[in-house]
């Protein structure tokens, strides 16, 4: 064999190791930081999960993710869930409740008191609202 497919294979090999690698740090990471988020998990039982992450590091990411991957997926499920009602409550909060045309010529009408819009721009929200 010549050099040149020689030094490709010895690419190949090594882009393969190195994805394995970075792939095994991302599960690894993930146990960390699952195990830090439970709740209900106790000190001692996240003392007891660090120091077998720690010290064996790839069988304790794969002893934790058999013991507690239901777990993990569950808790990942409720987190998206709240975070999405969050951002739910934000857009209704910034949004506005008045949805209806009455409210919106109300509001508009208030400005107009207030003189915060002149007639003009109070008849531009009014048609705008009946549209």
């Amino acid at each position: 064999m010549d050099s040149i497919s020689t030094d490709f294979w010895n690419v190949l090999l090594w882009s393969f190791w190195f994805f394995i690698w970075i792939s095994a740090l991302m599960v690894w990471f993930r146990c960390l930081f699952d195990m830090f988020g439970d709740s209900t998990l106790s000190g001692w039982g996240k003392a007891g999960w660090a120091i077998l992450l720690v010290f064996l590091p790839w069988l304790g990411a794969l002893i934790y993710l058999i013991a507690r991957g239901r777990s993990m997926a569950d808790r990942q499920m409720a987190e998206v869930a709240r975070q999405q009602a969050a951002q739910q409550e934000y857009i209704q909060h910034v949004a506005g409740k008045s949805a209806s045309p009455a409210s919106q010529i109300a509001d508009a009408k208030a400005l107009l008191d207030s003189g915060a819009i002149s007639q003009t721009e109070f008849e531009s929200l009014k048609s705008k609202a009946m549209a």
